[in-house]
């Protein structure tokens, strides 16, 4: 460990984040780094435990689901060692320029520190060890030195996608990935705002991956513009990292009926496209200017559409969570190393106070009906408080009476997450699917119903966060190679 006595000496610190009066005005990243002194300290803070929760990467248990050995680069940074630190890292990691942006920090949750102090900060430390090493010009191209002949097709180049590609690639197997989009990256690029995770970033790794030999076919989505007798013929293995992109409608009287609802999913895809390609000046994505945003759903794409409707000067914006809000600290039935189930204030909810003087997340409510004005636009959205009863063993919310609301919205966002993968390809493969409509394959194998089909990613565990998406590309990939090397 970096200093035996570092977590009593060092509290635990993060870099401040650029104030929301400031970055509100533009999309660049609000995120900043520590100076290498201050990072020094907080390395030291980690204990080097005898059992190292921070990368079990259990379902219950928490930790990273990549394994990354943490406590190892953590020492490094302490002694200042960045070029093997960087090389610990990447033993594990494909990307760690995007999970040290976009991850919640499993391992900080499962921290031995994290039972009586603050955890140590991971995830602060793995993104500046590879953003200083690509400021260094250190992360350089790994062109194969074999080639197996193999071809290998990675359908979807969300996070799960190209850490199968990139895998498959390193280890000589010709990898051609599949994007039916205009740019890779999946929910990494049009799933996430630009000032949370700068898409530079991400086409600095895309760029990486092209030099490595891997071919990228945009706006090619297979089962409509490509076919799947095609896609099965020309390549000796499949692997279908598609996601679960088909969003959870709401269902309440004048939905159907109105415009001005929208999938959370197709107003920040809109929206990082137009800056992307034209920096708005195209306006083809979705304004919220001068209008009543109303967010359906507490996570952290409804925290995304916030930020984003301040961005573009929105009258007002309201988050409706269903659920109760989170207490402050771990309740008795949330002990370490659990997920600490407890309320967090992010970057959209900050910026709202900034702007509005007010957190835009109202607890234990739900919409009951959407109302159009002559023109057919939305003008109302009718809620309703709820409370949660026990209904024979289970939970379901109870609409209270009396606690109807009738509240000004021209612009109704629905973020309550993703019912599973779209089934068009599944159905002209005949795959075998779960009770949840994922694509069904066991963990380890990978591999569908159909011979040298294999899937990863949401699209086979359902909708999860980006570092198990990683962690699925890698193990499937890994179950790939075996089927392609009998």
């Amino acid at each position: 460990m970096g200093k035996p006595t570092g977590f009593m000496e060092f509290d635990r610190k993060l870099p401040t984040d650029r104030k929301p009066e400031e970055r509100i005005k533009d999309w660049s990243e609000f995120h900043t780094h520590f100076d290498e002194n201050e990072l020094k300290e907080q390395g030291a803070r980690c204990m080097n435990c005898g059992i190292p929760f921070c990368h079990t990467g259990k379902p219950v248990e928490g930790g990273c689901p990549l394994g990354n050995y943490i406590p190892e680069w953590n020492d490094l940074v302490y002694r200042g060692k960045y070029d093997e630190a960087y090389r610990r890292l990447i033993k594990t990691s494909n990307f760690p320029e995007f999970t040290g942006r976009v991850c919640p920090a499993l391992c900080e949750g499962s921290c031995t520190l994290g039972m009586n102090e603050p955890a140590v900060t991971v995830k602060n430390i793995e993104v500046h060890i590879i953003d200083k090493m690509f400021e260094e010009g250190k992360v350089i191209p790994r062109i194969p030195k074999k080639s197996t002949q193999k071809r290998v097709a990675v359908v979807g180049s969300g996070p799960s996608g190209l850490a199968c590609a990139d895998i498959l690639n390193q280890k000589g197997h010709t990898v051609t990935v599949f994007e039916r989009a205009d740019r890779a990256g999946g929910l990494l690029m049009y799933g996430i705002p630009n000032m949370k995770l700068d898409k530079k970033i991400v086409q600095r790794r895309i760029d990486i991956l092209q030099k490595e030999g891997i071919n990228f076919e945009f706006n090619t989505e297979v089962g409509k513009n490509y076919s799947v007798s095609k896609l099965i013929n020309d390549f000796d293995a499949v692997v279908l990292c598609c996601g679960a992109t088909k969003p959870r409608d709401l269902k309440v009287e004048g939905r159907d009926c109105v415009k001005g609802v929208y999938f959370a999913v197709d107003f920040l895809k809109a929206n990082t496209k137009s800056l992307l390609d034209s920096d708005f000046q195209d306006r083809q994505y979705i304004s919220p200017e001068g209008k009543d945003v109303i967010i359906i759903g507490g996570g952290d794409t409804g925290t995304d559409c916030v930020g984003t409707a301040i961005r573009h000067s929105c009258k007002s914006v309201t988050q409706i969570e269903i659920m109760p809000e989170a207490p402050d600290d771990r309740l008795k039935n949330n002990p370490w190393p659990q997920w600490p189930k407890i309320k967090k204030t992010d970057y959209g909810q900050e910026e709202s106070i900034e702007v509005f003087g007010k957190d835009p997340r109202e607890y234990l409510n739900t919409v009951t009906k959407v109302v159009a004005d002559d023109g057919g636009n939305i003008k109302e959205v009718h809620t309703v408080q709820v409370e949660w009863i026990n209904d024979g063993g289970k939970m379901i919310p109870k609409n209270v009476e009396g606690t109807e609301k009738v509240r000004p919205c021209q612009l109704l966002l629905l973020a309550m997450g993703f019912t599973g993968p779209e089934d068009t390809l599944i159905k002209q493969l005949s795959l075998e699917t779960d009770e949840r409509s994922n694509v069904k394959a066991e963990y380890g194998e990978f591999e569908t119903n159909v011979k040298g089909i294999f899937t990863a990613g949401d699209m086979r565990r359902g909708q999860s966060l980006v570092v198990w998406a990683i962690h699925e590309g890698r193990e499937a990939a890994n179950a790939c190679d075996r089927y392609l090397s009998r």
